[in-house]
Formats: structure tokens, sequence, C-alpha cells
């Protein structure tokens, strides 16, 4: 259900994905700031990244490689102090690659129980064998 809070005009929510994993929480600190005092792009996509590949190396169980950024939306500032929450659900399996959605909520330093969906992505990632070569991913009966 949407909330709207009077210090902050955007459209918060209580709910959080319930068919996503939620993979990284991180607190971004005044060091990954730009100019503008909200956090530099680049940093919010390094853990994107991160928080994506949770899922594809569970499921393969070895090593794997971002080959595709696919979508990368930022919806909304992150700020110092925000308490970022990375949800992960798997999109697709291929031959040899997984894509996995990422949603990433914020809770503002206060406004604590409420969060604000700031970025999306959708991110492909390879299989690797131990010489950097992709894989066939062997299937499993319950995954997407």
């Amino acid at each position: 259900m949407p909330v709207t809070h009077p210090n902050d005009s955007r459209t918060t929510t209580t709910t959080l994905p319930t068919d996503a994993e939620l993979v990284l929480k991180v607190i971004p600190m005044p060091a990954d700031c730009n100019a503008n005092g909200d956090i530099f792009g680049g940093w919010v996509m390094a853990q994107v990244d991160l928080a994506g590949a949770v899922l594809p190396a569970r499921y393969v169980q070895g090593r794997i490689a971002t080959v595709a950024v696919n979508e990368f939306v930022f919806k909304q500032p992150v700020k110092v102090g925000d308490i970022l929450s990375f949800f992960s659900r798997i999109a697709r399996i291929g031959n040899t690659s997984i894509t996995v959605t990422v949603e990433v909520f914020a809770e503002r330093i206060r406004q604590q129980g409420s969060y604000l969906k700031v970025t999306q992505a959708n991110i492909t990632y390879v299989a690797i064998d131990d010489n950097g070569q992709p894989k066939t991913i062997e299937r499993k009966a319950s995954a997407a």
C-alpha cells in the first residue's frame, strides 16, 4: 500500500517483493557521494552487480561472469545513510547464461519501515569453466 510522507513528496511503499530473495543489504557512506550529495550511480551499479550474481552463482555452483546489463533504471536518488535492500529473482535460464532482475529499495534514515524503490536492473551472467570459457548450465527441476 503506497504511503506518502509529508517531507518526501515521492511515493513510498511498505511492501517489499515476495517473489524475490533478499540477497544484500548495505548503507552508502559519504565517500560514495557525488558533488550533489547523492550516491554515485556507478557505486549503485557495482552493488547491483554483486547482488545480481548471488542467485546465478548458487544455481551453477561455480564461476560466473557478468556478460550484459540489459536494463538499468535509476528511479530515485540514493542518499547517504539510506538502508538499501537488494532483491533478486531469476528471470531466465539459457544454455550458458542466467538473467536476473534486481530491485533496490531504500529506507530513508528518518523514514524507517517505509521503502522507496530506487533502482531496477536486468543483468545476464554467463557460467564459466576454470579456463574462463562458457560452460553449459545443468538444469534443475525447480528452477525458473
